[in-house]
């Protein structure tokens, strides 16, 4: 949903053309992360009370209205407006998706399909994430950010039609009500939802690992400004970039194939993509070197794609109660928290360090991570 825009493959180029540095750049991306922490589980509870199809439309629509603030004013304060917009869309879908998903499989006696559906979702999502990436050169090429900016604002409103197709799936909170029992209020949703998290300890713990390695996900924000510290030309940036795109492609498919793996073997997988990203950072430079960092980079991106994916669906398979889309948003909430984390990292370690060192350096929550894999990953069923 919502991954074919070519802003994706242009905007760290756009904010450097404004002359934005590092840590402008990772003020704005506070600004989004905080939004999307305000809203993450209000939006989750409200997910369990209204139509999650509808919640989807609005998000595309909120996308939409971002990058054409964007477009029309760019500036730092359009960014901002943007991002903020941005942030309430993305805090809209964030798990709204997939418990629609999980719940549409679950009424069909189809709930051991979810990695499989969602591996191919995500890969099919990457995809077009990839083909903005690439086309952002020759869109900007032929009109400029104009022509990018605008583009991107009828994808996103294509993105809105794309959701009013899909199916709605009956809430769990309505199909935990009996007819003896009205529906549960928002606010006995939310604590419901707050409730199993904080109770029981498989949901707790699956969660908990879920935002971690989800968090991760925050270091692609930097790769377009990784290329150019490293004196990549601008006009390769783009395409070094959809290297990392096509490792998380791969990984996302290989989803369905590697959700019951043994917790110990995802741990060592997630050990190995620590290493790969910070190798990888470390190697790119102009030409060819540019080309082997980003596909190292990519190799590690690509698993820790796959175990977000995997560490996600075991945590849906434990959720029992009336309120899925609540605790995968309190999920949410917690990666929103790492990624302000590793963007609050990024901008203090630009005073000191080049931006190669900062991101590599990322590579080490990565390696640490992979140790609680072993006793907070829920076992497959």
């Amino acid at each position: 949903m919502g991954e074919f825009v070519p802003w994706y493959g242009l905007y760290a180029l756009l904010f450097a053309d404004h002359g934005l540095g590092a840590a402008r750049i990772s003020s704005l991306l506070v600004i989004w992360s905080v939004t999307g922490f305000m809203c993450e589980v209000p939006s989750g509870a409200w997910a369990d009370k209204v139509s999650r199809r509808g919640l989807l439309i609005l998000s595309s629509l909120l996308h939409a209205a971002g990058f054409a603030a964007w477009t029309v004013f760019p500036s730092y304060g359009g960014f901002a407006v943007g991002f903020d917009l941005w942030g309430v869309g993305g805090a809209l879908a964030s798990g709204t998706f997939e418990a629609l998903l999980y719940d549409e499989l679950a009424g069909g006696g189809s709930a051991g399909d979810y990695a499989v559906v969602i591996g191919y979702a995500t890969s099919a999502s990457e995809a077009a994430t990839l083909l903005a990436t690439l086309s952002a050169a020759p869109l900007f090429a032929w009109g400029g950010y104009g022509l990018v900016g605008w583009v991107s604002v009828g994808v996103a409103l294509t993105d809105a039609l794309l959701a009013a197709s899909l199916p709605s799936a009956p809430r769990a909170a309505t199909v935990a009500s009996s007819d003896d029992q009205p529906p549960m209020s928002y606010l006995a949703t939310l604590r419901a939802g707050i409730s199993e998290v904080t109770r029981v300890r498989t949901v707790r713990r699956g969660m908990l690992l879920a935002s971690v390695i989800f968090g991760f996900t925050a270091f692609d924000e930097y790769f377009g400004l990784l290329a150019g510290d490293r004196g990549v030309s601008t006009a390769s940036v783009p395409i070094l970039v959809s290297l990392t795109v096509v490792g998380s492609l791969v990984g996302a498919a290989l989803a369905g194939r590697t959700a019951r793996m043994r917790r110990r073997t995802m741990a060592s997988a997630l050990a190995v993509a620590g290493v790969a990203f910070a190798v990888g950072v470390l190697l790119v430079g102009p030409g060819l070197s540019g080309v082997l960092g980003f596909a190292v980079i990519g190799v590690g991106y690509g698993i820790i794609a796959n175990s977000v994916i995997v560490t996600e669906t075991r945590l849906q398979d434990a959720i029992e109660g009336p309120a899925r889309a609540t605790v995968t948003s309190v999920s949410s909430l917690f990666a929103e928290g790492v990624s302000l984390l590793i963007f609050g990292f990024v901008a203090l370690g630009s005073q000191w360090w080049s931006m190669s060192t900062s991101l590599a350096l990322l590579g080490v929550p990565v390696v640490a991570a992979a140790f609680a894999v072993p006793r907070w990953l829920p076992r497959a069923d």
